[in-house]
Formats: C-alpha cells, structure tokens, sequence
C-alpha cells in the first residue's frame, strides 16, 4: 500500500499529483474509475510557491486527495528533498484540507524525459515545451499510484 494510505481506503474519484521541485511544481490529474492520468500545468515557484496556482487546480478539479511524488534515494533512503515534498505535504493538507497521499518518485524524471523525447520525434511537442515535462512526471507519479493500488 502507498505510503500515507496505511489503514485507509484508497480515495475513489478525481485525483491531483503533484513533481515537487524548488523551481517548478508539475501538476497531473486523474481518474480511479479509470486508471489513467494526464500532465496538466507546471506551477511557478519562484520565492514561494504559486498557490493561487495550486487553489484554482484544486477548486476547478474537486479531488477526493492529492498524490505527492516523494523523492527517496537510489536505496529508498530519505534524502533532504524528501523532507522538502513532505512539508509541501502538509502545506497541501491544511491549506484545503484534502488527505495528501505519497508515492515514489525514484525514475520519474528519467521517465518523463524519455516521453518527452517520443513525443518530439513524432512531432507532437517542440524544444518550447520542456517544461512540460515536470507536469509528465507528475503524470508518471500518478499512473505508477494508480497501478500500485488497483
């Protein structure tokens, strides 16, 4: 069972994930019904996070929770970027009071890359959308969540 779910019931509905970064916040959405999940935005943070951002995602989408992408170490060791998805966590969770759910990250990056690549040679994205690709992590965190628990 994904981390934070442990005695509770996987949350049915509409699901928001999130790639935190201290640049950019990719942001995915998805469905349980049906087990898949799409890139949506990249969320600027420049000295602090872009919340009103994040309060229209949430307010527009109405998830049942929030997946937030927990980087840990090559051995699934915490590492200090850890320590820094887990407080945006709980900034999530008491900010709109919706359970805030982790799961791996590890090769999320690496995947997101690889997508990006794929969908440059087809020609169905250009060098400008790079930055999408935190949001593409974001929508690998979910799509590996969704798999983990279904």
């Amino acid at each position: 069972m994904p981390e934070g779910a442990e005695g509770a019931p996987s949350p049915a509905g509409t699901l928001l994930a999130f790639d935190f970064g201290h640049r950019r916040i990719g942001v995915a959405v998805g469905q349980t019904l049906t087990g898949t999940a799409n890139a949506l935005a990249v969320v600027a943070v420049a000295r602090e996070i872009d919340w009103r951002t994040i309060e229209r995602l949430v307010t527009e989408w109405k998830p049942s929770a929030l997946v937030v992408g927990l980087p840990l170490g090559k051995d699934g060791e915490e590492t200090a970027m850890s320590g820094a998805a887990r407080q945006f966590a709980g900034s999530l969770r008491k900010r709109f009071g919706i359970a805030v759910l982790f799961e791996d990250e590890r090769l999320t990056s690496f995947g997101a890359e690889q997508r990006f690549v794929e969908a440059r040679a087809r020609g169905s994205m250009r060098r400008k959308d790079a930055n999408l690709k935190d949001a593409m992590a974001a929508q690998i965190i979910l799509e590996n969540w969704l798999q983990s628990t279904h």
